[in-house]
């Protein structure tokens, strides 16, 4: 009888660990019981009595619970997927299988919590990032004055390719006019929106433009507020693929505000505030424009010194590009400097100067196309200050170019008349890196029609199979060539397209009446009668047919005429 609850639920854990793979809860009796059992209800977890099978079921919910947990806070791919259902379905099969005391089960059950803790890296945790939330490229920085009410627009882009919800967006206030240069307000200034949509074609900033969100916030600037450039963080929080994110996301922007006279600076040195200068990016550009996979290009990035007064000194800029990928549990710069140095180095930026930053990098081969970002750590003295450190980002985007190639065209039969069809069939192959969108297949020729494919979406390594039949309209006047046009939309949005080309023949079929028409047609007087010739033709086969048949008589009688002969000699012998 033990036996038999012991194979019971091992199949109901079947079921629970196929559950898992899909990430939907369990159906079978793990399922049923992991509500009571973690429900509050009190267990004795240091009994040494033998283990029953709601002993076995309960520890089952507990683990069931935890790998919950676990789908919750991560986003693990399909491999660490795999192997979370592994270990689940091992620990379970051995609490089905294992007779052992209650205190027994419940060790066994912490210690496969943490190997199931261990399945998943910290490095899968779903954390913000600023790859995705930037503020739109049509801001520009507002100037304000002491006492001023203002409104301000702030325009919020989405370059990752999934739909953010229930985004809450919130300034980071503060009573101190060294930090916020505005009246602090507790209400009004939170403002949510239900969602942002995914870009669909990977980091394109204008697909980005086009469906950002713009928040209004109105301000009133303080009284005592300070000249120079506030920065304004704002903290965003938003949910992905139906997972809260664990931290917002922030986002900074800058003000530029006119103090009272003797209201001191932002950065100065008048006595008013001791504050640093600080060096912001006011905006950065590459050449060539579009950066595809493997492409060497160089991108400048425009700093400027925001202090009215202070010069910065012995300035080191390093910029340092996203890692990506793992290769023996090592991972690479997605931008790699050309020259082997990511830092560049300036003497000083005079107050209130700009200074661009040029530097030559290579995107790696294998990237996937999306933005990346690059970190721009500075490292900076002003006057006695020194080792002064500021750090912005920005997010350069990556193409890769669309390849495709194609099966050579058959078309059955390769020979019509006018007024049939043929079945022409090849295949489409996606080699590249990139999905091709809104794929289809036209064809064109004088003399045939139809046959347009629709075969939509080919995602990377797969192939599409057209399968089309045209029809035969005109004979040909020409060598017979149909032109093949093949297109698509790239996931830039540009549509790409190119030709194959193979022959069909297409023929007027002619009919004959087999009987001798009543009426031919004649030439002019001078001219060959036609009807004279067809006679003369007639009569020369009938009379070669007479010729024919009289030389197949005579050779009929002759040999009637031996066979004959040779009897009468037989005869005679036989006498």
């Amino acid at each position: 009888m033990n036996a038999g609850k012991k194979f019971i639920i091992s199949i109901s854990v079947t079921c629970a660990c196929i559950a898992l793979l899909t990430a939907v809860p369990f159906q079978g009796n793990v399922g049923r019981v992991a509500a009571s059992a973690t429900s509050g209800n009190t267990i004795d977890r240091s009994s040494p009595n033998v283990i029953t099978d709601d002993d076995r079921a309960d520890a089952d919910a507990q683990l069931k619970a935890h790998v919950d947990s676990i789908l919750k806070r991560t986003h693990p791919d399909e491999y660490t997927l795999q192997k979370l259902n592994d270990t689940f379905y091992s620990a379970v099969y051995y609490i089905a299988n294992t007779e052992m005391s209650v205190s027994e089960l419940w060790a066994y059950v912490s210690e496969m919590k943490a190997k199931l803790d261990a399945v998943v890296p910290d490095t899968s945790v779903t954390k913000p990032t600023t790859e995705f939330l930037q503020v739109g490229n049509n801001w520009e920085t507002p100037s304000v004055s002491y006492g001023q009410q203002v409104s301000i627009v702030l325009p919020i882009i989405n370059l990752g390719s999934e739909n953010l919800t229930d985004l809450v967006v919130k300034p980071v206030v503060s009573n101190d006019v060294k930090v916020w240069p505005f009246e602090p307000d507790t209400t009004g200034y939170v403002q949510s929106f239900a969602e942002i949509p995914g870009n669909p074609f990977g980091g394109n900033y204008e697909a980005g433009m086009f469906a950002r969100r713009e928040l209004t916030y109105n301000f009133t600037v303080r009284d005592d507020v300070m000249t120079g450039y506030y920065p304004l963080t704002f903290e965003i929080w938003y949910t992905k693929a139906g997972v809260r994110c664990e931290e917002p996301v922030s986002i900074s922007v800058y003000v530029y505000t006119q103090g009272k006279p003797g209201a001191g600076h932002i950065g100065g040195d008048d006595g008013a505030v001791e504050s640093k200068p600080r060096i912001i990016v006011t905006g950065f550009e590459t050449n060539p424009k579009e950066i595809y996979a493997g492409d060497t290009f160089m991108v400048t990035i425009h700093v400027k010194n925001t202090s009215r007064d202070k010069a910065v000194n012995n300035v080191l800029f390093d910029m340092q590009a996203v890692e990506s990928g793992t290769e023996a549990n090592t991972t690479y710069a997605v931008f790699l400097p050309t020259s082997g140095s990511s830092s560049v180095y300036t003497d000083s930026i005079a107050p209130g100067s700009e200074f661009d930053i040029n530097i030559e990098m290579t995107a790696k081969t294998d990237l996937t196309q999306k933005p990346y970002v690059i970190t721009v750590k500075m490292k900076y003295d002003s006057g006695k200050d020194i080792d002064l450190t500021d750090e912005a980002k920005v997010s350069v985007p990556v193409l890769q170019e669309a390849k495709y190639d194609t099966s050579d065209i058959e078309a059955m039969p390769s020979s019509i008349s006018v007024g049939n069809q043929s079945n022409v069939m090849f295949s489409i192959y996606n080699t590249g890196k990139t999905t091709f969108y809104n794929l289809q297949v036209k064809y064109e020729g004088a003399s045939i029609e139809g046959g347009d494919t629709f075969l939509g979406t080919l995602k990377p390594g797969e192939t599409g199979s057209v399968d089309s039949m045209i029809t035969a309209i005109a004979p040909n006047t020409d060598d017979g060539t149909i032109k093949v046009n093949i297109s698509f939309e790239n996931e830039s949005g540009e549509v790409v397209s190119f030709e194959r080309n193979f022959v069909l023949d297409v023929y007027e079929e002619v009919y004959t009446d087999p009987m001798m028409p009543e009426e031919l047609p004649q030439e002019d007087q001078g001219g060959i009668n036609l009807v004279l010739v067809l006679g003369i033709a007639a009569a020369v086969t009938a009379v070669a047919a007479v010729i024919i048949i009289a030389v197949i008589r005579k050779k009929k009688k002759k040999a009637a005429a031996l066979k004959l002969e040779e009897e009468l000699l037989e005869t005679d012998n036989e006498e």
